[in-house]
């Protein structure tokens, strides 16, 4: 489903802040994977889902999707394949709308609509069905402004907003880290029924190595833009939080963990 050679993306390149983080990556992920990404702060995984999505371009390297190169698509493009949530609830949803004309233009992406944000009264009953399935009560408050919801609600209703046009791709940028603990597991929850329940092909950054290991069905773990581990199947449900902390010591034996923040 996603296919990445020889990727290369430097910062601020020729300058005394020159920041290398991908230096020729190779990435292959199958259909219907759900993979968690955890590293070190500045490993480049928040750099990889932009890259990814487009809102970064890429210096070198190809992108396919599906077989579809996307290296120089722009971000608009891509986003008809491909779904995102980002850290910030109010990041994906449009805060002064309703909930209905949030879910309206998310089901109308790529599609030209009028002033009344394609609104069709035809789809009110799906959007109420797809808002119960997440138990939060959004079925009874298509008509409140999404900026009166909570947190928790908000990435909810992002999370179907991102999934509704059944994209090739969806995107998680550590997409509980702003979250009070319960309402992260809930979170996390909702999103392991979606990607389930719609067989979504999903990358995860998290900086919580439990919920890494708890979710999905394949796991990496990244450093200075490379992945240096790639555990899936029986191997990684084998995996605990020592395991991973032992995996990282062992990779980077000249390194301190002290140096380096794996998780929150």
């Amino acid at each position: 489903m996603l296919q990445i050679r020889n990727l290369h993306k430097t910062f601020n390149a020729g300058s005394i802040n020159e920041k290398v983080v991908f230096d020729g990556l190779d990435l292959d992920v199958e259909k219907g994977q759900f993979i968690t990404i955890i590293g070190s702060n500045g490993a480049g995984k928040s750099t990889l889902l932009n890259v990814i999505s487009g809102l970064i371009q890429s210096d070198y390297g190809t992108i396919k999707l599906d077989g579809v190169d996307i290296s120089t698509m722009p971000e608009y493009k891509r986003s008809r394949n491909i779904g995102r949530v980002f850290q910030d609830p109010s990041a994906g949803v449009a805060p002064n709308m309703t909930i209905l004309e949030n879910m309206s233009m998310a089901y109308n992406k790529g599609n030209p609509f009028n002033l009344t944000w394609g609104i069709s009264r035809k789809n009110i009953s799906y959007f109420k069905d797809l808002l119960a399935e997440v138990n939060l009560g959004l079925e009874n408050k298509l008509y409140n402004k999404v900026g009166i919801l909570s947190g928790g609600q908000r990435q909810a209703l992002s999370l179907i907003m991102a999934v509704m046009s059944k994209p090739k791709l969806l995107l998680l940028d550590e997409h509980t880290a702003a979250l009070d603990p319960k309402t992260s597991e809930t979170i996390n929850e909702i999103t392991g029924k979606i990607v389930s329940e719609f067989n979504m092909t999903t990358l995860m950054v998290t900086h919580n190595m439990n919920h890494a290991i708890k979710m999905g069905n394949r796991l990496f773990m990244m450093d200075q833009g490379k992945i240096i581990l790639d555990v899936q199947g029986e191997q990684k449900k084998n995996l605990t939080v020592n395991k991973l902390l032992s995996h990282f010591e062992s990779l980077n034996s000249n390194s301190s963990l002290s140096d380096r923040v794996l998780f929150a």
